[in-house]
């Protein structure tokens, strides 16, 4: 598994406390970059730029891309654009959270 790879599944680790979903699926992550030296850089956003965790979040977010063995230094950006919204979720993350529906509804005409 590739340096980027292992750093994703880690940040599959942290979650936004106020929403069950990992900030990767939830889609607060706009870039992730990784170096030959182990450096990795992070372009990340917040589901608001008011958001309760707004302190911490990014720190978590760092924690643990420094937790990946090989990882020699981490920057994160934070940047509020383009404004988050839940069309950066992924699939799975719309649907464990019933944003989406699984079966398309069809309307019947009578």
């Amino acid at each position: 598994m590739i340096l980027k790879d292992k750093v994703i599944a880690a940040l599959k680790r942290v979650y936004d406390p106020e929403i069950p979903v990992n900030v990767y699926d939830l889609g607060l992550i706009y870039g992730l970059e990784a170096d030959q030296q182990g450096e990795i850089s992070i372009r990340m956003t917040l589901t608001a730029p008011n958001c309760p965790v707004a302190g911490s979040l990014p720190a978590e977010v760092e924690r643990a891309a420094r937790s990946v063995p090989g990882v020699t230094d981490v920057k994160i950006e934070l940047t509020f654009d383009p404004p988050w919204s839940k069309e950066l979720m992924s699939d799975d993350a719309r649907m464990m959270l019933g944003l989406d529906d699984i079966v398309p509804i069809r309307k019947v005409n009578r």
